[in-house]
């Protein structure tokens, strides 16, 4: 394969798009701008508006003087695609086109690629020059839309890791891509029906194992200090003096709190979900309410802290304590709760999806 590659695609709004790749992509970059192709803000080649068949042909003689290799895709431009599935899902979907040029660049995309199927397996072994981010800037899940590699009109989707979490590859947790066809309205049904459902749960899953470790890392830290405390005694064996204690309990607290911000961020979602009563512990509202309300005690000083509030680190410790004591005491509730509730479910498709709609306006491309 050449070192620079340009394939050109058909835009129903653009006319022919080119996207240059390759470890020496500004050869390709070189003659498309030679050849009068305009570059947008998400790294796409468009012929202007006034070019003619001749702009295509001195491409391909500039391209070759570059050492540059011209192809024709078989399938519409990847950002049409996109739009149109957007334009059909349930919410507020945009879609926006990344441009992967150098292989370095699609590497990049590799630990946080966030799934256990087919579009992991290509990310990391096949090339995707381009590709398109499907966003809900509500719900805050991002995907990530390819053309199938070998396939003449089918994609594939998948999932981006989730925002607060850590990156999703090799995550267990993580849900498989699937195989959209190349026709909006059914591919926006199978998102709707299969994927999106399955995403949320593998979500809910993840936040829940989250919280689950940090819990777990704090009660071993938590059980040691008071070893130390009741037997005043480090763990060596040597006795602990008053001074030594508190400074153990501050690191403690200092260090818990680093990782409580986790069931900070994830908890309240999970609360929402959890139905004491329909489960086969009701009693078990009681310590969901202290939970929540450890956790909004928790929010109230991560807020206070961000809008540049001044707490001293004496007071902090205090205010922490109780709700990283409270989460230690009832937190086996929670997650019995946690792991027998649901995520609410996203809005259905409407039966009567327009088989071709309008297309969205492009987001700016973050790529240089």
């Amino acid at each position: 394969m050449a070192e620079a590659q340009i394939l050109l695609s058909h835009s129903r709004e653009s006319g022919i798009v080119a996207v240059a790749s390759g470890e020496q992509y500004r050869w390709a970059h070189t003659a498309l701008a030679a050849s009068g192709f305009q570059r947008d803000d998400d790294g796409v080649w468009h012929l202007p508006a006034d070019a003619t068949q001749t702009t295509v042909v001195n491409l391909l003689k500039r391209a070759k003087r570059h050492r540059t290799s011209v192809n024709m895709s078989s399938r519409r431009f990847i950002g049409d695609a996109a739009r149109d599935l957007a334009r059909l899902l349930p919410g507020q979907w945009h879609a926006s086109v990344e441009v992967y040029a150098h292989p370095a660049w699609q590497e990049d995309l590799v630990p946080w690629i966030w799934d256990s199927g087919e579009l992991g397996r290509a990310v990391r072994s096949e090339r995707i020059p381009c590709a398109a981010l499907l966003t809900d800037s509500v719900q805050g899940t991002t995907l990530l839309f390819v053309e199938r590699p070998g396939r003449a009109l089918e994609y594939l989707v998948g999932a981006f890791s989730p925002e607060g979490l850590a990156r999703g590859s090799g995550d267990p947790h993580a849900p498989r891509s699937i195989v959209l066809p190349p026709v909006p309205g059914p591919a926006a049904q199978a998102l709707t029906e299969r994927y999106l459902p399955a995403y949320e749960q593998a979500v809910h899953a993840r936040q829940t194992a989250a919280i689950a470790t940090v819990l777990g890392d704090i009660r071993s830290e938590y059980d040691t200090l008071e070893a130390m405390s009741l037997s005043g005694r480090h763990s060596d064996a040597t006795p602990l003096s008053a001074a030594a204690l508190g400074a153990a309990t501050e690191s403690f607290l200092d260090h818990a709190w680093q990782r409580f911000l986790t069931v900070v961020d994830h908890a309240p979602t999970l609360l929402d979900r959890c139905r004491p009563a329909s489960s086969p512990w009701p009693g078990d509202a009681a310590a969901l309410a202290r939970l929540t309300d450890a956790v909004i005690d928790a929010k109230a000083l991560v807020d206070e802290i961000g809008h540049g509030g001044s707490v001293p680190e004496h007071e902090r410790r205090a205010r922490v304590r109780p709700a990283i004591e409270t989460w230690l005491t009832d937190g086996e509730t929670f997650l019995r709760q946690a792991l027998i509730s649901a995520p609410h479910r996203r809005p259905a498709l409407p039966v009567t999806a327009p088989a071709h709609p309008l297309t969205a306006a492009r987001p700016p491309h973050r790529r240089p």
